[in-house]
């Protein structure tokens, strides 16, 4: 069966727009409790979150599997013959729980195995990318856009994360040092916002799949390089040190890395 992508997308912007209002309502009392780490947080709201986002997808496409963060871990993304939801509720938690700001929510869906749709969601400044290969483009608050100028690595910022940097992993501080400066926002999502708007020129991080993959469909759809670490594609099922930027920058960055 043919899916009705315009539906489809239409549907998914009213869910995470829905979304955003229960998040807003609810953001200044978090209960938080730690996963992996003392810094691996995960709130009852980013639970509730991904939950109501369950509960909107199987009520409107009903055969839909879901991989989420916090929840359900369904399997078969790329071999399943109907949609397929990659569900990150709140990314960058941290900055959610200290700053109520700088976070997003982001939602990547797959068809028949293949990218169709994507979603990156800045809750606080009201700022929805979304798009991919079934709508032919990549959108902000409903305006089509363009990609980012491919700008030489000198004339932009670079997106890392703190972990990277501070322990100069791959020799990542040689080409941070290339740049016009070092942005860290401790969220995926919004990072990959800065890269597709063309406020940064890369970003470069150990990401899971709920991290990247919305970010990854988007960025391509620009025709922007996703890439792992080394150059080699990236594994969509698995984390990967991965490295999003306009094609010009990706080769700048990779022959600066060790």
């Amino acid at each position: 069966m043919k899916e009705d992508f315009q539906k489809i997308n239409a549907q998914i912007i009213i869910m995470m727009k829905a979304g955003r209002k229960k998040i807003l309502a609810k953001q200044a009392n978090p209960n938080v409790a730690t996963k992996s780490s003392r810094l691996d947080l995960v709130t009852d709201i980013d639970r509730m979150i991904e939950k109501f986002y369950e509960n909107e997808i199987h009520r409107h496409f009903p055969a839909a599997k879901i991989l989420g963060e916090e929840g359900l871990r369904q399997e078969g993304m790329l071999e399943y013959s109907g949609l397929f939801f990659v569900i990150d509720p709140i990314d960058g938690t941290m900055n959610f729980v200290k700053q109520k700001e700088h976070y997003a929510s982001m939602v990547a869906v797959y068809a028949g195995g293949q990218p169709a749709l994507a979603y990156i969601y800045d809750i606080v400044n009201d700022k929805l990318l979304s798009g991919g290969p079934a709508l032919g483009g990549v959108f902000c608050n409903g305006e089509k856009i363009t990609a980012p100028a491919d700008l030489p690595l000198s004339e932009g910022l670079f997106g890392g994360s703190w972990p990277m940097v501070i322990n100069n992993y791959h020799g990542v501080q040689a080409a941070i040092k290339q740049s016009s400066g070092l942005r860290i926002y401790g969220s995926a999502g919004i990072e990959y916002l800065h890269v597709i708007l063309g406020q940064c020129v890369c970003y470069l991080s150990h990401l899971r799949p709920w991290d990247f993959l919305p970010g990854k469909i988007l960025a391509e759809s620009l025709g922007l390089s996703v890439v792992n670490i080394d150059g080699s594609e990236v594994n969509v099922l698995s984390s990967n040190d991965v490295l999003v930027a306009p094609k010009r920058v990706c080769e700048e960055v990779l022959q600066l890395l060790s």
